[in-house]
């Protein structure tokens, strides 16, 4: 059974056309986040004997009871489940739309420096917690283009 709330119901069945989601993981104890991404299904393409074409095989993902990526939010969800909520703030049509929200929620959090997020790193790119004092935070949310 799923945990995933989506406008405050449990999603059982992934939406027609969406590839993937973005969510919200907030521990209720201590207001703790997490920012992160999850794909509905796996697909892989294998050789067809006799064929150049490959056949493309989908398999549904552990999305329904996924608790994250973050090995600290991974223990302490472990020990008291009760204690999170699990959010979905929006569907992607394609892999590249779920990975594009994802790290512009990162951005614009600013999760890999606020200790009030689990996250450590945004992407691929890991910053070990780099030190952004709030003036710094200050003039980059007020760049306009």
């Amino acid at each position: 059974m799923s945990h995933w709330l989506y406008k405050n119901k449990i999603l059982e069945e992934a939406p027609e056309g969406a590839f993937g989601f973005v969510y919200l993981i907030t521990n209720k104890k201590n207001g703790k986040m997490y920012i992160g991404r999850k794909y509905f299904g796996k697909t892989r393409r294998v050789k067809k004997k006799g064929s150049k074409r490959r056949k493309v095989i989908r398999k549904d993902s552990d999305w329904r009871t996924y608790i994250g990526s973050s090995k600290i939010l991974q223990e302490q969800i472990e020990k008291r489940k009760s204690n999170f909520t699990f959010k979905i703030l929006a569907f992607g049509k394609t892999k590249g739309q779920v990975n594009y929200i994802e790290e512009n929620l990162h951005h614009k959090f600013h999760v890999s420096v606020d200790e009030s997020f689990y996250n450590d790193c945004i992407g691929p790119r890991r910053f070990a917690r780099v030190s952004l004092d709030k003036n710094i935070v200050n003039s980059i949310n007020k760049i306009t283009l």
